[in-house]
């Protein structure tokens, strides 16, 4: 008889439900059991994962071969570049299992996911658009413009475009998809891209103006922020058109 060591690592390696496992289920030892139902848990999860992944795959698909996803990060922030991306994915994307809106997903995932994302993305771009241009065109519209340069420099032109919760100036046919993140792999996929490129360029900003934080919070407004412009005043990474720092520059 298998020890309940042995059990416990063999379930723990186990990918699947296989007919060996009956003798498991009715092993009365409590060690046993638990370990038992914890591999339940996880096939369940498992299954979870998968009918999402099917979901998001199915979504993209309808409309047509070559979608893009399109996403940005860092709209709300009052220090640095709001950043967009565009992912074309495959049709078979399985090693993307997992892949969920950014904001739903831990730093140690979203790194991880990203570099899937660049390995199996068909075609994928990423572009900064600097506090400059949002404070001379306005966020809403730097961000739309962003987007579409991403789109329009993908070294494959998509069939479709949906982006999340944008309407586009660009000629290819497209859809604002409202939460799209939650709904399509493409565009969660370039959420994850914008969120990635957008920490690491605030984490590098922050080696430069260390006294801000900017690795800590991204630049959004929080508490430490907002006291250190207080005590600073604002950089040039800062968007003059974002209260309170448009006040700040006038007083």
């Amino acid at each position: 008889m298998q020890t309940i060591k042995e059990i416990t690592a063999t379930l723990k390696a186990a990918t699947q439900y296989e007919t060996w496992m009956k003798t498991i289920q009715q092993d009365e030892r409590a060690g046993v059991q638990k370990a038992w139902q914890q591999f339940l848990k996880r096939m369940d999860k498992q299954q979870k994962l998968q009918q999402e992944h099917d979901a998001k795959i199915a979504f993209d698909a309808q409309f047509g071969q070559l979608v893009a996803g399109v996403d940005e990060a860092g709209r709300g922030p009052l220090a640095g570049p709001v950043v967009t991306a565009a992912v074309i994915l495959p049709k078979n994307c399985k090693a993307l299992l997992g892949l969920n809106d950014s904001k739903q997903l831990s730093k140690e995932v979203r790194e991880r996911m990203c570099e899937l994302v660049k390995e199996h993305a068909l075609s994928y771009n990423v572009h900064f658009q600097s506090a400059k241009i949002i404070d001379e065109l306005n966020i809403y519209e730097a961000t739309k413009q962003s987007m579409a340069i991403s789109v329009e420099t993908l070294n494959i032109k998509p069939d479709f475009v949906i982006a999340d919760a944008m309407t586009l100036p660009i000629a290819i046919p497209q859809q604002s998809i409202i939460k799209g993140d939650a709904k399509s792999l493409a565009i969660a996929a370039a959420s994850i891209l914008a969120k990635t490129a957008r920490d690491y360029y605030m984490e590098e900003l922050a080696q430069n103006f260390p006294q801000y934080g900017f690795e800590q919070h991204a630049g959004y407004g929080t508490k430490q922020h907002l006291e250190a412009l207080a005590k600073y005043g604002p950089t040039i990474h800062h968007r003059a058109s974002f209260e309170p720092i448009k006040s700040m520059i006038k007083g």
